[in-house]
């Protein structure tokens, strides 16, 4: 009876995404390590839309079973069992750049874009080394206690509920990413939501009182991949793309 519950759980949280019957794309080899160029002012696209090319699961050279292309979305679905999860990252690294990207949430859930990851099998987690734009359900997650917890902050870092507005569940959100030369500013909604540049004695003072700064390599990357978090939630993303500074 718990599994069928799980089971039922799960279902309602994907029909958000176009129901738990649909059927679904999984990419089994992601060698191709290429982009594609939408022709507008130096704007790529990180996803085709249709397939997961360009991406793979984090330390592992092909894409799990949890994150499949569907319908012009990058879907994650939790029902599938650990081994067959983790986080999606981008198979090429960026410095400074803009990334431009919408997300939606299933109700409760949680995820997050993280970026500047260095993929080493000493650090088994992207967080470890990457900094996290938070993507959230705000009024039902569990982790939305902390105001630098809410959807579009730096996680753990910089944030306020003041300038956190998500879309209700179920909607796009359109989030913005800009690193260049350390600093880093996020948007959601087109509300600016952070800007703190790392090293600065603003990112010491956020960085002393956060969880991370014990360790060892978080932030100490300026060129990285990109993921997209796998934290037990349904979560989609789409219109995915990048431009470099």
């Amino acid at each position: 009876m718990k599994n069928i519950k799980n089971q039922l759980s799960i279902c309602l949280a994907l029909a958000i995404f176009a129901g738990c019957n649909s059927g679904q794309t999984t990419e089994n080899n992601q060698q191709d390590t290429t982009v594609t160029a939408d022709g507008n002012d130096g704007w790529v696209s990180l996803f085709d839309g249709k397939s997961t090319a360009g991406w793979h699961t984090y330390l592992k050279d092909t894409v799990s079973a949890a994150w499949t292309a569907q319908d012009g979305e990058l879907r994650f679905n939790p029902d599938v069992t650990t081994e067959q999860r983790g986080d999606l990252v981008t198979n090429n690294e960026y410095e400074n750049f803009e990334l431009e990207l919408e997300w939606k949430i299933a109700a409760g859930g949680n995820s997050g874009v993280i970026f500047g990851i260095h993929e080493d099998p000493k650090f088994n987690a992207t967080y470890l080394t990457g900094i996290e734009m938070q993507v959230l359900d705000n009024i039902d997650a569990e982790d939305n206690k902390q105001e630098n917890h809410l959807a579009g902050t730096l996680y753990d870092l910089i944030g306020s509920k003041e300038v956190s507005q998500p879309k209700p569940v179920g909607e796009w959100n359109q989030a913005r990413v800009r690193k260049q030369d350390g600093l880093i500013t996020l948007w959601l909604n087109d509300v600016q939501t952070a800007e703190v540049k790392v090293g600065s004695s603003e990112w010491n003072e956020v960085l002393k009182a956060s969880k991370f700064k014990d360790w060892e390599g978080f932030a100490q990357y300026a060129k990285g991949k990109i993921a997209l978090q796998d934290h037990g939630n349904v979560v989609a993303y789409r219109n995915i793309r990048i431009k470099a500074l």
